[in-house]
């Protein structure tokens, strides 16, 4: 197993597209977020659930946005498969680092993070040496036992 925890069979298959900062990188970005997908597909023999299909384009929705709500710019989105997993990083240059909010059923808007985290099996933001980089993972197939992210259903 390398550094990055990929044993030695495993391919990386990987895109990175950068997006200007106008206002339809959102839609942009979760097209390419599924042609991705489809050709990881179609072109490399892999399973993709439609559930996973689904949840990209929400997670990859989701952290586009808050780069453009919250560091307007520039952006880069890079997509990354690794064995069953399909990683989802959004860098930007705003270096403060994203926070869940607690829960409140009464607050209109700025749930996101919240769903990012509910639906992803990894997550993570770290700073870089310019701006920042949200990360999470999801899961290509469908969890055997049924739950939507991997965890025990609630």
């Amino acid at each position: 197993m390398d550094q990055d925890g990929v044993t030695p069979d495993e391919q990386a298959i990987q895109t990175t597209v950068t997006l200007d900062g106008d206002g339809a990188d959102i839609a942009h970005a979760r097209r390419l977020a599924a042609d991705f997908l489809a050709r990881v597909r179609d072109g490399h023999g892999l399973t993709v659930s439609r559930r996973a299909m689904d949840l990209t384009q929400l997670v990859v929705s989701e952290l586009v946005t808050n780069a453009r709500k919250y560091a307007p710019g520039p952006a880069l989105l890079d997509l990354c498969v690794i064995g069953d997993m399909v990683e989802v990083s959004v860098w930007d240059r705003d270096p403060v680092l994203p926070v869940a909010r607690a829960a409140d059923a009464g607050r209109v808007g700025q749930h996101g993070l919240e769903i990012v985290m509910a639906v992803a099996q990894g997550f993570e933001a770290r700073r870089e040496p310019v701006g920042k980089r949200v990360t999470a993972r999801l899961a290509l197939t469908d969890d055997p036992g049924g739950s939507l992210s991997g965890r025990p259903p609630l």
